[in-house]
């Protein structure tokens, strides 16, 4: 484990959020629930090349958004069967308290949003645009 993963691990598991991505000496975080940092983060402009992240829940479609970032690494308190297999095909280290099968919507009644708009996608930048598309839907 690099230091920047453990650094993000620690801030993330000290700080209360729900996203922490660690380089050298620059930190972000985020207290947003979902997908909705790292779509901030990934509006921000900000190169996040190298950088470490901690993160709530990684399913597939955040491990599409952290492919497209560029990060080096991804520790997850939960991550998905199919986000672990994108992150090790894309050479993204990764840790992770507890695997799933699946990631599950809030109300755990079948699948979230995010991962079901990016079920059939194996690219990263059709995974942004059926997420965009999919988060469009939802504030209607």
């Amino acid at each position: 484990m690099t230091n920047d993963l453990k650094r993000a691990g620690s801030i993330f598991v000290n700080g209360e959020y729900t996203c922490v991505l660690c380089r050298d000496d620059m930190i972000f975080t985020s207290k947003e629930k979902g997908i909705k940092p790292l779509i901030e983060f990934i509006d921000s402009g900000i190169d996040f090349k190298g950088f470490s992240a901690a993160d709530t829940i990684v399913g597939r479609a955040a491990a599409f958004l952290y492919i497209l970032m560029g990060v080096c690494s991804v520790y997850a308190d939960v991550i998905s069967e199919g986000a672990a297999l994108l992150l090790r095909e894309n050479e993204i280290s990764f840790d992770y308290r507890v695997k799933t099968k699946e990631i599950h919507n809030r109300s755990n009644t079948g699948l979230c949003p995010m991962e079901e708009a990016v079920k059939n996608i194996n690219e990263p930048q059709m995974a942004l645009a059926a997420i965009r598309k999919r988060l469009a839907e939802i504030r209607e």
